[in-house]
């Protein structure tokens, strides 16, 4: 192998542009839409609701919940839901899953007045993207050559991360401050309908029977997938880096949720602001992140993985805990201003500056704990156990993150929503002190 050829292989893949000449492929190309309107929809019904229940139930358990019903799915029907994928024609599987979400959509209309019908409806269309996904990425195979799988894949990975800010820190916050959350609702609804005509000219994509699966029972396909999760359970049992990535990645997949059920009583307590104005930590937030990405593509193989999330880490405890004392923070400057000269900067301005600069530092240092936790579990993990291993903790992060998501709304009701912030930023803070102090082995830089 050459050396350039090495390195290029070397490379993270979100150090790599995604190949779009994949793209001249009709059917691909197909997929490839289907695939963005739906993961920009995802996002933008997560802040259309989170906009909605803060508003019509003033409570942040409710907020927990809702976060709740998307991911409890996931982490009851994700280690199974590719075996039963297998077992149908995934081109069917893709259209139902599109229609299915969109007429789930279209009923909540003529329910958002009533939270548990809002959460069923929910809890059904997390479901159906349960196996969506996994469809999904079986038909990638069926519609590219070969040499183009890795283009394919990048493609969608990319697609993956810039729908989060395309839908959630964008699109959600402008629909909803514009026309409200139900305008939102109306959107997705029709996205995940434009999708699922876009799968309809898709080509068949029959069940293969691999090794005689097909003809096996519901009970063994299950008895399969048990073993599987076991097996994964053990590898990462008897390994401590993995663990500690399970850490890194759990604690970047909590902060989402996190910020999601207390954000709207943040900017409600520290900014006097109406619930669906949570655009204004959000979308610094989302360029924040977008920074740390580009930072990462800069310099990011010069420094040691784990030095980066550990720093991520404090930077994002930090964060949060600033952001929480913003309102003594606005009202310091405000003083510090009339004092050198009663220079105009009020409370009100000073705290909106402050929550924003801070919330696009915690955003920026966001980036460098999730991408380099992912691309250290990449190459920490054997490849003739990563498939079953990566199944594992994704289940395990979905899990990881229901703790602190169950925890804060009631505790958010008791003690208010910016206490609740602080504990949280003071919690992170001191995993990744924890992480420096008591962590895994460290690599080199040059081992990244």
């Amino acid at each position: 192998m050459s050396r350039e050829s090495k390195i290029t292989k070397e490379i993270p893949d979100f150090q790599r542009p995604p190949d779009v000449s994949v793209l001249r492929n009709r059917a691909f190309l197909r997929l490839w839409v289907a695939q963005l309107l739906t993961q920009i929809g995802g996002n933008v019904v997560l802040y259309g609701l989170t906009v909605l229940v803060a508003e019509r139930s003033g409570s942040t358990s409710a907020l927990s919940a809702l976060f709740l019903s998307f991911l409890v799915p996931a982490v009851v029907l994700s280690p199974i839901a590719g075996v039963w994928v297998d077992r149908l024609d995934t081109r069917l599987v893709l259209i139902i899953a599109n229609l299915s979400r969109a007429g789930a959509f279209f009923l909540m209309l003529g329910s958002v007045d009533s939270l548990g019908t809002v959460l069923l409806l929910n809890i059904f269309g997390s479901v159906m993207t349960t196996l969506f996904a996994p469809a999904e990425l079986a038909m990638i195979p069926r519609l590219v050559h070969v040499e183009q799988l890795n283009s394919a894949n990048g493609l969608f990975t990319f697609t993956l991360n810039a729908a989060f800010a395309i839908g959630f820190a964008l699109l959600g916050p402008a629909i909803v401050r514009i026309a409200g959350p139900e305008a939102a609702i109306i959107f997705v609804a029709a996205l995940f309908l434009v999708a699922g005509l876009l799968c309809l000219g898709l080509p068949a994509a029959p069940p293969v029977d691999r090794e005689g699966t097909i003809g096996t029972s519901t009970r063994e396909t299950t008895q399969t997938a048990t073993g599987e999760l076991l097996a994964g359970l053990r590898y990462i049992r008897d390994n401590s880096s993995v663990i500690w990535s399970l850490i890194y990645l759990s604690i970047a997949a909590s902060v989402v949720g996190v910020m999601g059920v207390l954000g709207p009583e943040y900017v409600a307590d520290a900014l006097g602001l109406q619930a669906r104005d949570f655009w204004l930590v959000v979308l610094p937030i989302g360029f924040g992140v977008v920074t740390g990405i580009l930072a990462l593509n800069s310099w990011g193989k010069a420094i040691a993985r784990r030095t980066l999330i550990e720093v991520g880490l404090l930077g994002v405890g930090g964060g949060l805990a600033l952001l929480a004392l913003a309102k003594p923070i606005s009202l310091a400057i405000s003083d510090g201003a009339s004092l050198l000269g009663d220079l105009p900067i009020d409370a009100g301005a000073s705290a909106l500056g402050t929550v924003i600069f801070v919330a696009y530092l915690a955003g920026a240092a966001y980036g460098l704990v999730a991408i380099p936790a992912q691309t250290a579990l990449q190459a920490e993990l054997p490849e003739e156990v990563r498939g079953r291993v990566f199944g594992v903790l994704n289940m395990l992060v979905s899990l990881g993150s229901f703790v602190p998501i169950i925890a804060v709304g009631p505790i958010a009701d008791q003690i208010g929503g910016t206490n609740t912030l602080l504990g949280v930023g003071i919690g992170i803070a001191g995993i990744a002190l924890l992480s420096i102090t008591r962590g895994p082995k460290r690599h080199t830089a040059q081992e990244n």
